[in-house]
């Protein structure tokens, strides 16, 4: 599966840290050359440089998703290097998650907004054309937040949401282009939750407790490693579909 990926290009944006970087060295090991973006110039550069030793060329772009216009330099330059795109991993999101709904601002609304659906948008309208080309794949990133109404993610929810039903569309618009579109939801061990963990054991310990696979994920080997699936041909005929991978906490009908 890993060899369809043997000189393609992926895109993912917020890949320099987190969960962006886990699936980025999943796609670099996979041989991948890889596009990371992001707001923070000194994150990527370190992550380029942990990225290269897979023997894959990275271009670490600066790069707001919510700004129109600076998705677009940022497609012209991935163009003008590789001259192609395969894969679109919509990673990146930013918001004000723990508020409750009455004490969100719009502002703090607009930030989960404008970093979530309207970078989605974003990248997805100005890498059709080339994704189109190479009848590639999209890959979306919402949540159970959404799925699932959790208490204190009003905006970062109703963003999530946006990205699934903007997804969905743009999988029976896009079919006939040859490409493919999903969704993930991940549950992840990220370092806020090691530093959780750490904090409340007991607390990590009940929480545990309610996953059946009895741990978070991996951002490399569970998240990265569905994305390769679901940008491989092995899933080209899988669209418009939302995978919860959330250790069989994320049951749905």
């Amino acid at each position: 599966m890993t060899d369809d990926m043997k000189g393609k290009v992926t895109i993912v944006t917020g890949g320099g840290k987190g969960i962006g970087f886990g699936i980025a060295t999943a796609f670099a090991k996979a041989k991948s050359n890889i596009v990371i973006t992001g707001r923070t110039e000194s994150t990527l550069i370190s992550a380029k440089e942990k990225l290269e030793k897979y023997g894959v060329e990275v271009l670490p772009i600066t790069a707001d998703g919510g700004y129109e216009e600076q998705v677009k330099e940022a497609v012209d330059k991935i163009i003008e290097k590789f001259g192609r795109i395969d894969v679109l991993i919509n990673n990146a999101q930013a918001s004000k998650s723990g508020l409750q709904l009455v004490e969100h601002t719009q502002e703090d609304f607009d930030l989960a907004i404008k970093s979530g659906i309207y970078a989605v948008f974003n990248f997805m309208k100005f890498t059709y054309p080339y994704l189109k080309e190479t009848k590639g794949s999209v890959i979306n990133f919402a949540s159970g937040a959404g799925l699932f109404g959790r208490d204190g993610q009003s905006s970062y929810a109703a963003a999530k949401e946006g990205i699934r039903g903007l997804s969905r569309v743009a999988a029976t618009e896009w079919g006939k282009d040859g490409i493919n579109i999903n969704v993930v939801c991940p549950l992840v061990m990220t370092k806020q939750l090691e530093q959780w963990k750490a904090e409340y054991p007991e607390l990590f310990e009940k929480t545990i407790q309610g996953i059946p696979l009895q741990r978070f994920g991996d951002a490399e080997k569970d998240i990265g490693g569905t994305c390769l699936f679901l940008a491989s041909d092995a899933a080209s005929y899988i669209s418009g579909e939302t995978i919860t991978l959330q250790g069989g906490s994320g049951l749905r009908p």
